[in-house]
């Protein structure tokens, strides 16, 4: 059988990592190109064990460059396309949100832009592009409001979310207008390996090893749906083998937990791994809340169960589990994502 050719965007990131990962034990007829520019959370050495697999090729540039995405879609004629490569951090699009708008919006659109030439000059019948996106972008839910659904307008608050549903509007426009097979995908909280420490799991588990204060915005009241990324991987492959394009695919954990009960229980996991004396507890620490800081998020999943046959498998407090023993195993990684040393190694392989 000959090989698919699969561009994944921002593969070297969090949920790209895992996703690449995951497609690698799942199907052995893809190769994986693997096209990330590098940015604070990118870490090739996430994939070092797939260096010398001829099913894996990873290109070091950005999807905001033109020239770039067509001259990779020329040589190697992609089958599909998971589109993960994205400014993330809220916090971050707050303080700094030209950056968000650039990449996520205009990233968007250039990558839409190759993968339409390609599709319309070339012929391709099988050809499918699936745009990973949050579920940040329907804005806040009251505390006994119903989950959002695919049908929920969109209503996103900070300048993240809105350039995440300025991207997934672009998307759905490419399929109404161009008849791109486009399919998109808004998922709830991911955690599990390789997260940047700056989200929430990952900083708690750090902080308490180094005995740190753990900030909680509020009174840590707002509520998160969880969703294991294993889980969240999974749901792609499926979206994209089975989904109809153009239409968007919610895809949540059913977890829903406010964030001190999230720390509270990683404070008592780690506290018993490590054996720890006291109680982790005690370096919670309340910090003022961020603006426009949605109070609650939930997904209705009900369209992916009944379309595709997906449902979540991993409970919270087991992929916590697992995440935290995953951490603890690799504190080496973090110390060095978290001190910047992998950047060193980086520096040498991919300047430009």
């Amino acid at each position: 059988m000959a090989l698919k050719n699969i561009l994944v965007t921002g593969g070297s990131g969090f949920i790209g990592t895992n996703f690449i990962k995951y497609i690698y034990g799942l199907h052995p007829q893809w190769h994986i190109f693997n096209l990330d520019a590098l940015t604070y959370a990118g870490n090739p050495m996430n994939h070092r064990e797939l260096e010398e697999d001829p099913r894996y090729t990873f290109i070091h540039g950005d999807i905001t460059d033109a020239a770039l995405l067509k001259k990779l879609f020329d040589i190697h004629e992609f089958d599909g396309v998971f589109h993960f490569a994205a400014e993330s951090h809220v916090d971050r699009s707050i303080t700094g949100p030209e950056v968000f708008l650039h990449t996520n919006i205009m990233g968007t659109f250039k990558l839409l832009e190759a993968s339409l030439t390609y599709f319309q000059n070339n012929g391709v019948s099988d050809f499918k592009f699936l745009h990973v996106s949050t579920d940040e972008v329907y804005g806040s839910l009251g505390f006994d409001d119903p989950a959002f659904t695919e049908e929920t307008p969109y209503d996103p608050s900070s300048p993240y979310s809105a350039s995440k549903a300025s991207s997934d509007h672009l998307v759905k426009a490419y399929f109404k207008t161009y008849g791109l097979p486009t399919l998109v995908t808004n998922c709830s909280n991911n955690y599990g390996p390789f997260q940047f420490p700056e989200k929430l799991i990952p900083l708690v588990i750090l902080n308490i090893m180094d005995k740190k204060s753990l900030p909680v915005y509020g009174k840590g009241e707002n509520i998160r749906d969880w969703l294991y990324v294993e889980d969240h991987c999974e749901a792609l492959v499926k979206v994209f083998e089975q989904g109809s394009f153009g239409e968007t695919y919610n895809i949540g954990g059913g977890e829903e937990k406010n964030n001190l009960e999230v720390v509270h229980t990683i404070c008592d996991l780690v506290d018993e791994k490590t054996g720890a004396k006291g109680s982790s507890r005690d370096l919670i620490t309340f910090v003022k809340d961020r603006p426009g800081h949605d109070i609650r998020y939930a997904i209705n999943s009900d369209k992916t169960l009944e379309r595709i046959g997906f449902k979540a498998k991993y409970s919270f407090e087991q992929a916590l589990s697992a995440s935290i023993d995953w951490y603890l195993a690799h504190m080496d990684w973090v110390r060095s994502v978290q001190t910047g040393e992998y950047r060193k190694w980086m520096e040498k392989q991919y300047t430009s």
